[in-house]
């Protein structure tokens, strides 16, 4: 019966309203929310209420009551999540995915079809994306999954009506193709997410395009009443399909905060709102059994919608804080209205005719005669769903936000955000207070503060400030930076009222990391690399093999941050790293004594990033200085010494961005440098597994316990692709210690070094009565060694400090007999 699924419709309801409450508090620095309102902004919207949506009508379409099983799931796992019970709201909302999947399989066992296939394939992205949200994944990297889940089911939506208009096969392929592309950059994004979300950026423009030719839309748009409006709603939102899948392709979602608000929201706002719109008529009877009649006030919500994605991102494409705020709260009230028109026309549609249920837009068929059908609900059931839902938005309310206290004074505190610290750390206050924070940021990068509560500041730029304005005082508030790893690397808060036993450290938060995920979320770190097992298939490794310094004196080099790419670091170990050039270590600049380098710098990653060269001699202030994402400068030095030099990310805090993979090095060559036989370049890194930022990893940072450690990005990569040389050749082997917390002492077993150069001097030369075993150095230390491999065979090059070279500083140099001439 239809009030059964009441329920259901109120935990979207749940989700909805959840949804939009948080994404008005990300946006209104003012508002407060419960924090899970705000985390989880974005699967709410799109899996609790979306999902709970799509799978309670294809549970009716069923008619089995197994299938309510997914819509019911989907339903609690919005309220666990809206609640803050986080891990129960991701199994329940994976389980309810993967339980549509089961029910697509039952459709498809009663008529197999080409859009049933395809609204499948949509379902199947669900339970990938709950899967790699359990498994850690930050929820930034799982929008392509979300994506591919509701293009690929509104697309075979409306496959349906091209029944219609009798499409040859192109044109099915044509659509089918498509949709492979969307589905095809989500599984891109495992590897390379910036990569994957253009590559379902350009399906999406593909899908938009097919849509608007082939639907029949495009012939009802002309006529009048329900065809009409449903077909405005549908070619309103495939034009915001393209705009979105353009905004895909360019940014990979990876250009910053404000280009991936605007992508995302001309999809899941622009495109699948106006869906929702356009389907409602025939979605809410066959449902609720309550008829939705058409009226032109329908049109009303409608253009508030569209004008509201406009601003929306019209006001991120600007950096116009101010627009983009009015159109999100414009969006909050279309969809409200929207609620509002559909409640009061269920209560004016006397005439109780069961709706044809066809596709929306499809031409409809004649009416016979009047056929009348007694409901098994009436528009009581609409205010019952209502009401149920914000009784339910109370109660997830109520346990969210801290006990009701009665203020009994208030005070006016000074914030500074700086230096990886907030200060003051510890705020005390009396019960009842009502405290405002003034809160100011005087580091040269980007920050903001939020505190567990929901109140938090915009992203604030070096000098700009915000003011917080917290409900009174009623027991501990912690408070943290959400910029990735910062909160971890001390940027925390703690509210405590005078005398309570909720005082503890500062730096004991809650569990979260700087992107406001569990840190229990967080995959663990293996205790041991497997360093003998194989590398994926594909790998390859890092040229070691350094080549001649350039002809003329002056180079220019292009360095380009990002905070995306994903790197096997250990044999079948793949993590996120963040890199220059997309490769860690970064591309090595080379070059003679008196060499001017001139080096544009562009941020594409998605938080502020800088870069300091050794080997040159400027002040910091300037070139050194960080930069946000989308921006570039220009970072030019001449290279008045000789030396193997690092350079590394000099954004704070350094150690995060160091460890994550951030450095390469620049060799100047020493005056009168011999030539060799071979080169090689090891630059010696320290391996940190898991998400990057993540408490867990930040924590092994600070202690100095790194999981492994690499030459040139892999443990053990040179095991698995050793480097070569030739018996009597001379071999020259350069090495920087990139660190962040220690140095090598560089080996190569079974052949002495008869030349050792270290920090711009040379301490043996060949033809020395002496030899030496190890090049020791440092962190940020480089030099070369030189030697002759005595006869063939397979050689160690390792660090003997020998923990460090099984856990990873290792590496082979095959040796070749010489070729007869």
């Amino acid at each position: 019966m239809a009030w059964r699924r009441l329920p259901l419709l109120a935990g979207a309801a749940v989700a909805l309203a959840a949804g939009i409450t948080g994404g008005l508090a990300l946006l209104i620095e003012a508002m407060p929310a419960p924090a899970s309102f705000t985390e989880h902004h974005g699967p709410l919207m799109a899996l609790g209420f979306l999902g709970t949506l799509i799978a309670l009508e294809r549970a009716v379409a069923l008619r089995r009551p197994w299938g309510y099983a997914a819509p019911a799931l989907a339903a609690a796992g919005a309220v666990a999540l809206a609640a803050g019970a986080e891990q129960t709201g991701r199994l329940a909302l994976t389980a309810a995915g993967g339980w549509l999947v089961g029910v697509y399989l039952a459709l498809l066992g009663r008529r197999r079809s080409r859009e049933t296939f395809l609204q499948l394939g949509g379902a199947l992205a669900w339970p990938a994306a709950g899967l790699l949200w359990l498994a850690g994944r930050p929820v930034a990297e799982l929008a392509v999954w979300f994506a591919a889940f509701l293009v690929l089911t509104i697309a075979a939506e409306r496959l349906e009506l091209a029944h219609v208009v009798f499409l040859r096969p192109a044109a099915w392929a044509g659509l089918l193709a498509a949709t492979a592309v969307v589905g095809a950059g989500a599984v891109v994004s495992l590897l390379a997410p910036a990569a994957g979300a253009r590559t379902a950026g350009a399906g999406m423009v593909a899908v938009a395009g097919w849509l608007a030719f082939h639907d029949v839309a495009r012939r009802t748009v002309r006529g009048s009443g329900l065809p009409r409006y449903a077909a405005v709603c549908l070619l309103a939102g495939y034009g915001w399909l393209a705009m979105a899948g353009a905004l895909w392709s360019i940014t990979g979602l990876a250009s910053g905060r404000y280009l991936y608000d605007a992508a995302l929201h001309a999809l899941f706002l622009g495109f699948v709102m106006s869906m929702v719109f356009g389907h409602a008529p025939v979605i809410l009877p066959a449902v609720l059994r309550v008829r939705l009649p058409y009226r032109p006030v329908l049109y009303a919500p409608l253009a508030a919608l569209h004008a509201a994605v406009g601003l929306r991102v019209a006001g991120d494409l600007a950096a116009a804080a101010v627009v983009r705020t009015l159109g999100g709260v414009l969006a909050a009230v279309a969809l409200l209205l929207f609620a509002g028109c559909a409640f009061a026309l269920t209560r004016s549609g006397r005439a109780r005719v069961a709706p044809p249920r066809g596709p929306v837009g499809a031409p409809q068929p004649p009416r016979g005669p009047r056929a009348s059908w007694r409901p098994r609900a009436n528009p009581g059931v609409v205010v019952g769903c209502l009401l149920t839902a914000a009784a339910v938005v109370v109660a997830v309310t109520g346990v969210s936000a801290p006990p009701t206290v009665t203020a009994t004074g208030s005070r006016t505190v000074d914030v500074t955000l700086s230096g990886m610290r907030v200060r003051p750390a510890v705020i005390e206050a009396p019960v009842g207070t009502v405290l405002t924070l003034r809160v100011t940021n005087a580091d040269a990068q980007r920050h903001d503060l939020r505190l567990a509560t929901g109140e938090r500041t915009p992203m604030l730029a070096s000098g700009q400030s915000s003011t917080l304005r917290l409900r009174p005082l009623g027991e501990a508030v912690d408070g943290w930076c959400t910029v990735a790893g910062h909160r971890a690397a001390g940027m925390t808060l703690r509210i405590t009222p005078t005398g309570s036993a909720a005082a503890t450290r500062p730096d004991q938060g809650t569990g979260h990391d700087g992107h406001g995920s569990p840190a229990a979320a967080q995959p663990d770190a293996p205790a041991r690399l497997d360093l003998a097992a194989p590398m994926s298939p594909g790998w390859t490794p890092y040229d070691a093999a350094l080549k001649p310094a350039p002809g003329g004196t002056e180079h220019r080099v292009e360095i380009r941050a990002d905070d995306t790419v994903v790197q096997e670091v250990a044999p079948g170990v793949r993590q996120r790293v963040w890199t220059f050039n997309g490769t860690m270590p970064g591309p090595v600049l080379r070059g003679k004594v008196g060499d001017v380098f001139t080096v544009t710098f562009v941020n594409d990653g998605s938080m502020g990033h800088g870069i300091d060269f050794h080997a040159g001699a400027n002040a910091p202030d300037g070139p050194m200085r960080t930069i946000q994402p989308g921006e570039r400068l220009t970072y030019r030095f001449r290279a008045e010494f000789a030396g193997a030099w690092l350079y590394h990310c000099s954004t704070m805090p350094m150690t995060q961005h160091i460890a994550n993979g951030m450095y390469g090095a620049v060799i100047i060559d020493p005056p009168d440098l011999p030539d060799v036989g071979r080169e090689y370049l090891l630059v010696q890194g320290e391996l940190y597994l898991g998400e990057p930022g993540s408490q867990a990893q930040v924590a092994k940072i600070r202690q100095g316990d790194p999981d492994g450690w690499m030459f040139n990005g892999t443990a053990a990569g040179y095991d698995h692709a050793p480097l070569t040389a030739t018996a009597g050749e001379r071999v020259r082997i350069w090495a920087v210690a990139a660190g962040p917390g220690t140095g090598t002492a560089l080996h190569v077993v079974g052949a002495p070094f008869d030349t050792v150069y270290t920090e711009g001097a040379y301490r043996l030369r060949a033809g020395d009565p002496g030899g030496a075993q190890v090049l020791d150095l440092a962190p940020a230390q480089g030099g070369f060694v030189e030697l002759v491999f005595p006869e063939p065979g397979t050689y160690p090059v390792v660090d003997h400090t020998m923990h460090q070279a099984e856990a990873g500083a290792h590496g082979l140099v095959k040796v070749s007999a010489p070729q007869d001439d």
